[in-house]
């Protein structure tokens, strides 16, 4: 099948050159979008262009305290090891900082969430049988990866007379990119850079070569009826 498309392909490159600067404009923009489409549809369905699904995620150790107190490791400020927090009567605030009373520092602190090294099990001591569980902001990780990356404000195309390519640009491309080669990066900016599983984002399976095969044959056949 790979073999006849590209036969197909290479057909196709000929006959383009048939048609007018303006049809072919308007060919490319269409194939532009309905391949736009399709990835953004194969990434939805968590999906890489030869069918296969994506490495799916480390599953993460959730919170375990409830919301009247919680312990975790968090970096030190002198760069050593981390120290433990037992954190009483915290709060949310914007940035995703939690805000409490530490019972080490016997004052009130705010950490990152995201700079949290590990949770622990709250001590009995410390423990309030009537808190909820501490839940990350609107179950984040459990929703399908990429959602954000390939909506329409990233994942764009672009197209002109002479060709066309889907894809993503600025920070949003240095970001696809790490996933989709499988590179290396620091999740935040005080962690250790960690290798990223291959993801591949951006692919034309056999069934877009189709589609778009198809696209150019039904705009010469109705130029030629024309």
């Amino acid at each position: 099948m790979t073999d006849d498309l590209a036969e197909l392909e290479r057909i196709a490159g000929a006959l383009v050159q048939s048609l007018s600067s303006a049809e072919r404009r308007s060919l490319m923009r269409r194939m532009a979008r309905d391949l736009t489409l399709s990835q953004r549809q194969r990434i939805a369905a968590q999906k890489q262009p030869d069918g296969a699904g994506f490495t799916p995620r480390k599953t993460k150790q959730a919170p375990i305290s409830g919301r009247g107190a919680t312990c975790f490791l968090y970096p030190s400020g002198g760069g050593g090891e981390p120290r433990r927090v037992i954190m009483k009567s915290f709060t949310w605030s914007t940035g995703r900082m939690m805000t409490g009373f530490d019972i080490e520092a016997g004052a009130i602190r705010s950490f990152e969430f995201d700079k949290v090294v590990k949770w622990l099990p709250v001590p009995d001591e410390y423990r309030n049988a009537g808190g909820g569980t501490l839940r990350r902001r609107g179950g984040l990780r459990r929703r399908a990866m990429f959602r954000r990356l390939a909506s329409a404000r990233f994942l764009r195309s672009q197209a002109n007379d002479q060709g066309f390519w889907v894809g993503f640009s600025g920070k949003a491309a240095a970001v696809a990119n790490i996933h989709h080669y499988g590179l290396r990066d620091k999740p935040s900016l005080r962690s250790k850079a960690v290798p990223y599983p291959k993801r591949q984002l951006i692919g034309a399976t056999n069934i877009d070569r189709e589609v778009m095969l198809d696209l150019l044959f039904t705009t010469l056949a109705s130029q030629a009826n024309a």
